[in-house]
């Protein structure tokens, strides 16, 4: 008590508003309206999310199990639902792996060159220009892969199914296509779509390495490449895994592009990638078939929206798994 009335008296401050002070900075402090507004709209918002997917999965479950008593006519000749919907997921999974194969070197690469190779002057018109890809509609990347791609690569898979080097691979065993509008066209078309955000998000955790560790590496006799390999991309693998995961779900995803590229209603089973005959894809399935669609037709379509929200689903908590793994052996 002492000290506090001398404390009190040589600042000014009057007895007993330490411990006020004290006492609020305690806990016992109001929390300023504002604050809590702001906490109750954020978790309204999360919550709205969680409801909006449990609403989707409810309305896809509910709609699509009346699909179990379809007939034959009503699954294009199929014998069971499963089966219908097994060859959709097959050709779903076959175009989006494939454009994930060709889309992640490029992408990787031309991160690379925006980001540790290419000058400033011009790596920033390459970022612009690979970004701007994002920004243009699927039904432009459809019309332009049914019209001028599947035109130019229509000797290619000739080639491919004529030459002793490869038609012996059930990937290119023909006949190939006349028309260029092949699987393989969609799965370049869809790689081109998912090319700017692999490379936006690599981009983005390969500018974030530290600059300390890349400079160590060069001052230890490393090369530019033997800096990238050993610094940058250990620094970035879990980056890369995710920027790759996003673009096999936006691949999953897309619609338009791949219906109007395959042209083609029903799945099957082919590893052909330069046939005619064409897996299809869930989403472009959809596309085609709803507009005449009715009674348990509608519900087939349903369910194999289902079966293309189940997959989307494992594909991003496979990421997220992943990036976790990651980032628990980095903490280690």
């Amino acid at each position: 008590m002492l000290n506090e009335s001398i404390t009190t008296r040589a600042s000014g401050i009057p007895p007993g508003a330490l411990a006020k002070l004290a006492g609020e900075t305690g806990g016992n402090r109001r929390q300023p309206v504002g604050d809590s507004v702001f906490a109750g709209f954020a978790k309204a918002a999360a919550f709205t999310i969680l409801i909006a997917l449990a609403g989707v999965a409810i309305f896809l479950t509910v709609k699509g199990m009346p699909a179990f008593s379809a007939t034959e006519s009503d699954l294009d000749g199929q014998s069971s639902l499963l089966i219908y919907v097994a060859k959709l997921a097959y050709g779903t999974t076959l175009a989006a792996l494939l454009a994930l194969l060709i889309a992640t070197p490029l992408a990787l690469a031309v991160a690379l060159a925006v980001s540790h190779y290419a000058p400033g002057r011009l790596a920033s018109p390459i970022g612009y220009a690979i970004d701007l890809l994002a920004a243009i509609p699927s039904v432009i990347f459809g019309l332009w892969g049914a019209f001028t791609l599947g035109k130019y690569l229509t000797p290619l898979y000739e080639w491919l199914a004529a030459s002793s080097l490869t038609n012996w691979l059930p990937l290119f065993h023909g006949p190939a296509s006349g028309s260029g509008r092949t699987i393989l066209t969609a799965a370049v078309v869809l790689a081109i779509m998912i090319l700017p955000i692999i490379t936006a998000i690599s981009r983005e955790i390969f500018s974030q390495t530290p600059r300390l560790h890349q400079e160590a590496a060069l001052a230890l006799g490393a090369t530019r490449w033997e800096m990238v390999r050993l610094v940058v991309f250990p620094h970035a693998r879990s980056g890369i895994v995710s920027a790759a995961m996003l673009g096999l779900g936006r691949a999953m995803g897309e619609t338009m592009a791949v219906a109007m590229v395959l042209s083609t209603q029903g799945g099957l089973f082919s590893l052909n990638l330069i046939s005619a005959d064409n897996p299809s894809t869930i989403a472009a399935n959809i596309a085609l078939r709803f507009p005449e669609a009715f009674g348990t037709k509608v519900n087939v379509l349903i369910f194999s929206g289902l079966a293309l929200f189940a997959i989307s689903f494992a594909v991003n908590f496979l990421a997220r798994l992943i990036l976790t793994r990651a980032g628990e052996r980095r903490a280690s």
